[in-house]
């Protein structure tokens, strides 16, 4: 059986984790906090429960997936016979490079390392490493559970062998994985949707209309299932405020630096759902 081990228990990497043992792997969740792995943990019962309920998966399956999934604070327990990891840290790109250079010491020498980052290209994470044709971006979309599209991103530096293990992987995970030929910050999917949050960030702090009126009109005219400011609530103001400033300190163009909206919600710990409150209030 082939190993797995998924880097970060947040939102992303405990369902990829989840995926991951569902489509036959080995596989090993790690985080740094204990609490992070128990909270994974509940979350995933508490999923894979509604699943039985509704007939996605058998109760089987279940008893299944969660006998190939262990839990482990210790970086060395989870990546020393992986044969794929993914990582799933914070979008920071010092964080992810710290990992990668840890991970390279630690796992066999055939070892992919994919980051599930969605806009950090892995270039400028393969050369912390001594296996750069071994480095790939490989992202999954919130939450990956539910979405079925996963972006491989082929650097110059990654092989069409990883490519192909990347693919391979997604395929066992019943996920569609649309390739990338080549990098770009912040691939397709958050580059179209950067486009839309710029715009309607804009249209809000220049008094155009309310954050809410603007996400009615993009459900009731566009079609869309959410609006881009419930979808900043959804996804993490965090991550939307460390998308920008990455891409900001990648391009030097002012446009793509943070808005002053979101740089108060950092500053007010008002990052969406996760903390209750963002541009809405979720008590």
């Amino acid at each position: 059986m082939i190993n797995l081990a998924v880097i970060g228990a947040g939102a992303m990497g405990h369902q990829i984790a989840m995926l991951a043992a569902l489509g036959g792997y080995s596989t090993t969740l790690h985080d740094v906090k204990e609490d992070s792995l128990e909270n994974a943990s509940e979350k995933l019962n508490k999923i894979m429960d509604k699943w039985v309920k509704k007939s996605k998966v058998t109760e089987a399956e279940r008893t299944e997936a969660f006998e190939r999934l262990s839990f482990t604070t210790t970086l060395e327990e989870a990546a020393r016979e992986a044969d794929f990891i993914i990582e799933a840290v914070t979008e920071r790109l010092e964080v992810k490079r710290e990992v990668f250079t840890k991970l390279d010491q630690i796992a066999p020498p055939h070892t992919v390392l994919a980051t599930n980052s969605s806009t950090i290209v892995s270039s400028l994470l393969a050369d912390a490493t001594r296996r750069p044709k071994q480095v790939c971006n490989m992202h999954f979309f919130f939450p990956p559970l539910v979405m079925d599209c996963v972006e491989i991103v082929k650097g110059e530096h990654t092989s069409e062998e990883t490519v192909q293990k990347s693919i391979e992987v997604c395929e066992r995970m019943k996920r569609t994985a649309v390739l990338l030929k080549k990098e770009v910050s912040g691939f397709v999917a958050n580059r179209l949707l950067l486009a839309l949050q710029k715009e309607a960030m804009h249209l809000y702090e220049e008094g155009y209309a309310d954050f809410q009126d603007i996400d009615k009109i993009a459900r009731k005219a566009l079609n869309h299932p959410i609006g881009p400011f419930e979808l900043m609530d959804l996804s993490g103001i965090d991550v939307g405020y460390y998308v920008m400033q990455q891409q900001y300190e990648e391009s030097g163009n002012p446009q793509d630096q943070p808005s002053e909206t979101l740089l108060n919600k950092m500053k007010a710990g008002e990052l969406g759902r996760k903390t209750g409150r963002g541009f809405y209030s979720y008590h």
